[in-house]
């Protein structure tokens, strides 16, 4: 593995740690995430005309943003505690989807990309948790970083509908217990398994017969 890939929040041993940022320089840093949470029109609609029983919910959620970004460092662990010099939460809405974005700089010696994706984050929680008793059936999605200037890796720019994510890993077999035997059995999901089962039934007709 090259050393840009490394995990830079894993000691050699194995062991994690706060990586330790004294001796880099203080810069100009930006980061820019987005999300999306999906609904029925119907909810989009009271959302938008402000009739929500509970209030405001793009203004909780812009608080909320504001607050979670300001706060990433008390919630992801080796996150380290930066001086926020701004935050921005805009949102904007479709007819089944509301988009949130995050933007948050500051002047420190690391990134705000956690920030930025915890501001989102947070801002579609409270979207949801203000308009659950009407639609329980919301799916928060799509959380990403869009941009990040400033710092030794320069500047990244995600391109919408490029490179295509790393496929999934494939799902390992079943394992199930075997409540005759009391043993764990392996049973292989790619391979048809009807040929050994008789095999099975008919050495146990056999012992019984024995």
């Amino acid at each position: 593995m090259e050393p840009a890939q490394r995990l830079t929040h894993v000691s050699e041993d194995g062991t994690l740690r706060m990586v330790d940022v004294t001796a880099k320089p203080v810069s100009s840093r930006q980061a820019v995430a987005k999300g999306e949470i999906l609904a029925q029109p119907e909810t989009v609609a009271l959302i938008a005309g402000g009739l929500v029983p509970k209030g405001n919910v793009f203004e909780a959620a812009r608080i909320a943003g504001i607050m979670a970004a300001k706060r990433t460092g008390n919630l992801i662990p080796l996150c380290h505690p930066l001086g926020i010099t701004g935050v921005d939460v805009s949102f904007s809405v479709e007819s089944c989807r509301i988009g949130v974005e995050v933007s948050v700089s500051t002047a420190d010696r690391t990134g705000v990309e956690m920030e930025a994706l915890t501001g989102v984050a947070v801002a579609l929680l409270t979207i949801y948790d203000m308009c659950k008793a009407v639609d329980k059936g919301m799916v928060i999605s799509n959380v990403r970083l869009m941009k990040k200037t400033g710092g030794r890796s320069g500047t990244y720019v995600r391109a919408e509908g490029g490179k295509q994510p790393p496929a999934p890993m494939q799902p390992v077999a079943p394992i199930t217990i075997s409540k005759g035997e009391g043993r764990k059995k392996v049973e292989d999901r790619g391979e048809p398994s009807g040929r050994q089962d008789a095999e099975r039934r008919r050495g146990r007709r056999e012992r019984r017969k024995g």
